[in-house]
């Protein structure tokens, strides 16, 4: 899978500009808040229906205008996909598949998969397992639309069930509780069985890729703690048990201590705590092994790669890991962006530059 053509209106500092990709190597180039993440931001907008960088829709939008609009076209294996979304100010957004309004945000889903790393991205080593999370709701929500309406349904009942546990009505609590931990448990079921079987799929490529980029000096582990393993059955009733269990806990902190939402990833290498014990560099060498290991899980899955977006990646590297990164992305598009090109990174590949300056494509080829 590779993007072909992206149109931006309004959209942050591009007025209205195309700019054309090829199905390898792409790298943006320009100085700092010209609009090469911009781009970048909009094509993980296209495959996902949400921003990275901004919690509301209207963030995207021109200063001083009212609506912004953003359009790519991409080649699957089945053929072309076009996805346009219309932003506005009121934070309602439309959503088009091929020129048909889809209703629902999940039905974006699964049209234009990609895979992003920014250096905000780091998160998910550095930072709080709420972070971690966000990366496999991610990733197995663009896989699956299934996990990702699992996890809505998911969400919506843990907070009536949070609402309900601060009633201060304790029999009313007890008596409700039971019908809300069967709804619960089934969905968590869903969601922690997909996430089990995507870790036990993603981990041993994450640790290959991290032996390549580190040059075999370093053994990355990774580990699930959500504590639930077996079939969907299995883990609905072992979590059902666990919630009755847990009830008068769960009383007295007025939230729901038990399920998907409480899971983490622990990652290791040469069995030390990355989070606790890993440089910046060691940090970052695990989060981009682990996006390079997504874009294998989703060839694995689907027979078709991702579009791997690298924001702002290279210049944090030494030159040798930068030469072994690309030498790793060059079987698949991959957008690089940089605030300059050093060609000896890129020699010997062929790769499409542009030119980003002030919201303008200056060069595209």
């Amino acid at each position: 899978m590779f993007i072909k053509s992206l149109l931006l209106k309004n959209f942050r500092n591009y007025t209205e500009e195309n700019i054309c990709f090829c199905d390898g190597l792409n790298v943006l180039t320009g100085a700092n808040a010209q609009g090469k993440t911009n781009a970048a931001e909009a094509i993980f907008l296209l495959c996902t229906g949400y921003s990275p960088r901004a919690n509301k829709d209207r963030l995207v939008i021109k200063n001083g205008q009212e609506t912004a609009q953003i359009l790519g076209t991409a080649s699957s294996m089945y053929g072309d996909v076009s996805v346009r979304i219309d932003f506005n100010k009121n934070d309602k957004k439309n959503i088009y598949v091929n020129g048909l309004q889809v209703l629902r945000i999940g039905e974006i889903l699964g049209n234009i998969n990609s895979v992003f790393f920014n250096p905000s991205e780091l998160k998910l080593v550095q930072e709080s397992p709420e972070d971690r999370r966000r990366f496999l709701n991610v990733s197995l929500s663009q896989m699956s639309k299934n996990y990702f309406y699992a996890l809505q349904r998911y969400n919506k009942i843990l907070s009536q069930r949070n609402n309900l546990l601060k009633d201060p009505n304790v029999s009313l609590i007890k008596d409700t509780l039971p019908i809300w931990d069967i709804q619960l448990s089934k969905e968590a079921a869903k969601i922690i069985k997909a996430r089990n079987e995507f870790l036990t799929q993603i981990a041993p490529i994450a640790e290959e890729k991290h032996a390549y980029l580190s040059d075999s000096k370093e053994t990355l582990k990774m580990k699930t703690e959500s504590g639930y393993y077996g079939t969907e059955e299995e883990i609905a009733y072992a979590i059902y048990e666990d919630l009755k269990v847990s009830i008068e806990k769960d009383m007295r902190l007025g939230f729901t201590g038990i399920g998907p939402h409480r899971d983490d990833i622990k990652f290791t290498l040469n069995g030390d705590d990355v989070r606790v014990f890993g440089s910046q560099g060691q940090q970052r060498t695990v989060a981009l092994s682990l996006k390079l290991a997504e874009t294998e899980t989703f060839y694995k899955r689907f027979n078709e790669y991702p579009i791997l977006i690298l924001d702002d990646v290279l210049s944090e590297l030494d030159k040798k890991r930068q030469r072994k990164l690309v030498s790793a992305t060059t079987h698949l598009q991959t957008i690089f962006t940089a605030t300059g090109l050093d060609r000896t990174v890129f020699k010997n590949y062929d790769y499409n530059r542009i030119v980003i300056e002030n919201g303008k494509v200056k060069k595209n080829k």
